[in-house]
């Protein structure tokens, strides 16, 4: 339960707006994972994205449906980004698929390209090449995808853009979620909007998403009675929760412009210290800074993100480590792994220096400023 004084790194922020939805679902008993708010949710974030969309239970279901659809199968390969939460990889599994570990590139903390070319290039010397591509948008902050598409489509390998973090976000204009063959994104409590618990499978594709909802309401055969001839899933998002999610979207670009905010704040604040950076956010992109992401050279700063982390719990603030790595979980022990450079793994060093500093869009500044006064005066002897 949230007290006063705490600070959380980024907990749900309603608009006011959700209550009027879910008051109609309970006025109408649609509280089943169907009905008018699921449809209009879907519709409402069609229009923003310029794209088709499928509500579902969360972003990792998105994900198992797009594979699937996909034509994953067992002992197939999958490329997939290494620096991100397990969500993005644990459906490669479900399906028995085998997951091929891409380092990221400095410029946008993204799957490298030049890693990208080194894992096809083996590939197509062993004979077997993957059967997609996940690419993330790491923290809201997306791919560099022109150099990332040419080459998955030079070897007719389709992209699952992983954008769970980065709803709001843009790659040259576009937005983030819609650049491969599907897209994905998250509702959990804790992302710039929030349905408590729930995703979107996004893609032009009209036909996929039919054959996708199939799925993710049991496979249900189009009978009198209860008939399956293949499997699915219960995978649906509740009425209850696209109402929710209808009053979140209203305000989104308001939430955009706030997590924007709040890392300019930090950066102004903390970007002068020697040995400090943020995450990049390159010119053909614009992020939607779902977290503030700080690294710190430890042989400069003389300090480590945990020595920060620890500062901050004692002030009763909440703040994380950079995803750990895939290719470093004890389950995927023994995948194969390419890097950005020779023997230099990118994922690597951004784990080691990286943290993630409150970001909720309904922090105040004067919390902001507590955060930046522990972050400057408790660990890196900064005054001011």
């Amino acid at each position: 339960m949230e007290t006063t004084n705490r600070i959380y790194l980024c907990p749900p922020h309603m608009s006011g707006y959700e209550m009027g939805y879910i008051k109609e679902a309970f006025d109408t008993n649609w509280i089943a994972p169907l009905g008018p708010q699921v449809d209009a949710f879907e519709n409402e974030m069609a229009q923003y994205i310029n794209c088709r969309a499928l509500a579902v239970s969360s972003g990792t279901a998105a994900l198992h449906l797009a594979l699937r659809l996909l034509g994953v199968e067992q002992r197939d390969m999958v490329f997939c980004s290494s620096l991100t939460f397990i969500g993005s990889v644990n459906p490669v599994l479900y399906l028995g698929a085998e997951p091929v570990f891409i380092d990221s590139e400095p410029e946008s903390w993204n799957m490298s390209p030049v890693a990208l070319k080194k894992a096809f290039t083996w590939a197509k010397s062993t004979g077997r090449m993957p059967k997609a591509v996940i690419i993330v948008d790491l923290y809201g902050q997306s791919a560099d995808f022109e150099p990332l598409l040419n080459i998955c489509n030079e070897y007719g390998v389709p992209v699952v853009e992983d954008a769970a973090e980065a709803l709001g976000a843009s790659y040259n204009g576009k937005a983030c979620g819609t650049l491969g063959r599907f897209g994905v994104f998250s509702f959990n409590g804790n992302k710039i909007i929030t349905t408590s618990g729930g995703g979107m499978l996004v893609s032009d594709d009209e036909g996929a998403l039919k054959k996708a909802l199939f799925w993710a309401t049991q496979a249900r055969d189009p009978a009198p009675w209860y008939q399956h001839s293949e499997m699915g899933y219960n995978y649906r998002m509740s009425n209850i929760a696209a109402a929710i999610g209808r009053g979140q979207l209203q305000v989104l670009d308001d939430r955009v412009n706030a997590h924007r905010l709040i890392f300019e704040r930090y950066n102004e604040a903390l970007g002068n210290i020697l040995g400090a950076d943020f995450m990049p956010e390159p010119d053909y992109s614009r992020s939607n800074r779902w977290l503030t992401v700080m690294a710190l050279d430890a042989e400069i700063c003389k300090v480590a993100p945990m020595e920060v982390i620890n500062a901050l719990v004692s002030d009763d603030i909440e703040s994380r480590p950079v995803w750990k790595p895939m290719h470093l979980q004890p389950l995927f022990a023994g995948c194969k792994y390419f890097t950005h450079g020779d023997g230099e793994s990118i994922a690597d060093r951004l784990f080691a220096s990286g943290l993630c500093l409150p970001s909720g869009s309904g922090m105040t500044e004067e919390k902001q400023q507590r955060v930046i006064e522990v972050v400057r005066g408790k660990v890196l002897g900064v005054k001011g």
